[in-house]
């Protein structure tokens, strides 16, 4: 089952945290050692390992389906691997009690779903469960980081509207301020500018940049690798379950890699604004890949 896969032109071996390729460096607080990932004996993901850099905005992409998302399922601890492990602190995180990890490490699953006739405020207030006990109810440090979660995402005139009624970016800004209020230095973010339109998903990215900027470590799953390459410290691509490629966007993101991971012909240029990479898919590249699929 195990593979060893093959680096990707253009791509930059090893870990930010200066191992070798395929070796937990074990120095991350959250990092992945040859785990596997299956649905009903299907492996998604084949004995992967990784470390994710501490205070990094760490971004994974990969065309669909090769096991971007499940992997935030298992380094969130709510998918148990087949085989592998993925390791908090060095300890394998499925050993570790769940609210335990919920006082460590927020995840923020694609499209959530709020309960019917919930507020703002309700719903952000549920990320201080993990800190409640039979003994320790609702304090006023649990209101202090609801407050904090509401400004810090500026939706704190939003408090009191029901989330049904928000716009999709003030929804995802709500559950985003629900991981928030759960005060761990680890997010993880799968696919939070899904459905949004770009005004939204530009929103949503700055957040997460300032997050960043204020010492959380973020890993997010994301589809548009030009916004990856502009708001990612370090950036991991995926293909048919493995790593192959990982490192800072602009030695990472090559157009090399871009055709042999998403079979994209394409040249990368300077973005503009930020002169981190930019893909731009070459002219009549539409027809090549109907061709090729045909």
């Amino acid at each position: 089952m195990a593979h060893t896969p093959n680096r990707i032109p253009g791509s930059t071996p090893g870990s930010a945290s200066g191992g070798a390729p395929g070796v937990a460096s074990g120095r991350s607080r959250l990092a992945a050692q040859n785990l596997v990932l299956a649905y009903n004996n299907a492996v998604i993901v084949d004995d992967l390992t990784l470390d994710l850099p501490d205070g990094g905005f760490t971004v994974v992409i990969g065309p669909n389906a090769c096991g971007k998302s499940t992997l935030l399922k298992a380094l969130s601890r709510t998918l148990t691997p087949a085989s592998g492990s993925a390791l908090l602190d060095g300890v394998p995180i499925a050993t570790i009690k769940s609210k335990k990890v919920a006082r460590q490490l927020a995840m923020l699953p694609q499209s959530p779903i709020a309960p019917e006739a919930i507020t703002v405020r309700d719903l952000v207030g549920r990320g201080r469960y993990p800190h409640q006990t039979l003994l320790r109810q609702w304090s006023h440090a649990d209101e202090v980081a609801v407050q904090q979660a509401l400004v810090a995402t500026s939706i704190a005139d939003l408090a009191d509207r029901f989330v049904a009624e928000l716009s999709g970016g003030q929804r995802q800004r709500a559950w985003i301020a629900m991981v928030l209020a759960q005060e761990t230095e680890l997010l993880l973010l799968d696919e939070p500018t899904t459905f949004l339109d770009i005004a939204h998903q530009f929103e949503v990215l700055e957040l997460c940049s300032r997050l960043h900027a204020a010492g959380r470590t973020l890993v997010v799953v994301l589809h548009d690798l030009n916004q990856a390459a502009r708001y990612a410290s370090h950036l991991v691509v995926m293909k048919a379950g493995a790593v192959v490629a990982e490192g800072a966007p602009e030695e990472v993101l090559t157009a090399e890699l871009v055709e042999s991971v998403f079979g994209l012909p394409c040249v990368v240029v300077a973005d503009p604004v930020t002169g981190t990479p930019m893909v731009v898919p070459q002219a009549g590249v539409t027809h090549r890949l109907d061709s090729a699929a045909a």
